[in-house]
């Protein structure tokens, strides 16, 4: 059979290994992607360590996977190959939970991710259920797609989701990975959009992204500068450090809500004063189904917005997911097949 390069983890906290595998074959449902480019997330720190429920070994890590269908299973609708398409974090969904019989995928309780519940996209094909590609606009090169797959569709999709219009105040909290996107989107969407990040060195990025306002959170009180421009209708918090999110709610409107979408482990501290004198919340949101990344990738190339990345060929998988890790990438690290 003909083979294909991947870069797997054996076990948990096992290294990275460049190994060659058979190509597989889409079953009913499923089709084959020839992979062109992946991008490499935080999130793919599940896989590398195994820290998601119910993970088998060896595993190929990436759900960021864009690339060409190559073959097409039984009872495929739609489908063909030679289209250019993406798969993100919602890898499928069972259809018969609770959250799938209301038509909301991406909280299924038995949800499936490329890279934790089946092979992912560090490599040179994947097979994926059909439920979960997004096709890819002319306009979008594999590279720069991949990273709107998961950080792209995470920033988008809960801005669009959260109630704000086109002149209210969006306060973007950090411009790392998920943030630089979330300042082009919201500013993109018509919204007074502010940036708040760490070190006046980062104003002139924001500027460029498109913040009207940046916010230095080592030398400014952020929430009485909020409150100055009449509080933000809407925070969103990309960072991982819940200490910053805390400092910053006392800078919501009335009304105004705080959406995370940066993982931390440790508590957010509010007070509920704080909540209930101004009808103010904190929410979380998830990703996206397959319909929401085609959206996202859709709006990026009508409003030209574009992730930051560097790219690594596959080979170099375990470099790039050490920079990305390390916090030096700038913003997106991408492996690249060269198929």
């Amino acid at each position: 059979m003909p083979g294909m390069r991947c870069v797997q983890v054996k076990n948990a906290n096992g290294p990275f290994e460049l190994v060659e595998h058979d190509i597989p074959s889409p079953a009913a449902g499923q089709v084959l992607i020839k992979v062109q480019a992946c991008g490499v997330c935080h999130s793919d720190v599940f896989t590398k360590v195994g820290a998601f429920p119910g993970i088998a070994y060896p595993r190929v890590p990436g759900h960021e996977v864009v690339g060409v269908i190559d073959k097409v299973g039984e009872r495929v609708p739609d489908w063909k190959p030679g289209q250019r398409v993406g798969v993100g974090w919602h890898g499928g969904h069972c259809g018969h939970c609770p959250s799938c019989r209301r038509g909301d995928f991406i909280t299924c309780v038995n949800g499936q991710i490329p890279g934790i519940s089946y092979d992912g996209g560090y490599a040179e094909y994947i097979v994926v259920p059909f439920e979960a590609l997004a096709a890819i606009p002319d306009g979008l090169e594999a590279a720069e797609a991949a990273p709107l797959l998961c950080a792209g569709i995470t920033t988008y999709n809960a801005l669009r989701n959260s109630g704000i219009c086109a002149g209210d105040t969006v306060a973007v909290l950090g411009i790392g990975g998920l943030g630089h996107l979330a300042v082009q989107f919201a500013a993109k969407m018509g919204c007074r959009t502010i940036a708040i990040a760490r070190g006046a060195d980062k104003g002139p990025l924001a500027s460029e992204l498109g913040a009207h306002l940046y916010l230095d959170s080592t030398t400014q009180d952020v929430a009485g500068e909020l409150n100055k421009l009449g509080g933000a209708r809407l925070i969103l918090s990309t960072v991982t450090n819940s200490q910053a999110m805390s400092a910053v709610l006392g800078g919501l409107a009335v009304d105004g809500k705080m959406i995370v979408v940066g993982a931390s482990p440790d508590p957010i501290e509010v007070s509920p004063l704080l909540l209930i004198g101004g009808r103010r919340g904190i929410h979380g949101w998830p990703s996206g189904t397959s319909i929401d990344s085609e959206d996202t990738l859709a709006f990026s190339a009508l409003a030209n917005i574009r992730p930051m990345i560097e790219t690594m060929p596959l080979e170099r998988a375990a470099e790039a997911y050490e920079r990305m890790m390390s916090g030096a990438a700038r913003f997106r690290m991408v492996i690249t097949t060269g198929l």
